[in-house]
C-alpha cells in the first residue's frame, strides 16, 4: 500500500503470516475473506440457535 517500492515475497513469512499478510494481494484477500466467513458463521450461529421460551406463572 504505501511506502517504499521494496517487493515482499512469501519466502521471508512462515506460519499464519505466509497467508494473513499485507504486502500482497493474495495475503489482503485471505484476510477479507477470513473475516467474511467469520461474519457468515457468527450471523448462522444466531439465526439458527435455539428461541428461549417465556416462563410461564
Amino acid at each position: 500500500m504505501a511506502g517504499g517500492s521494496e517487493a515482499h515475497g512469501d519466502a521471508q513469512f512462515k506460519g499464519w503470516q505466509k497467508h494473513f499478510n499485507t504486502y500482497t494481494i493474495r495475503g489482503r484477500s485471505n484476510i477479507t475473506y477470513a473475516t467474511y466467513s467469520a461474519l457468515a458463521l457468527f450471523g448462522l450461529y444466531m439465526y439458527l440457535k435455539p428461541k428461549k421460551k417465556p416462563q410461564q406463572a
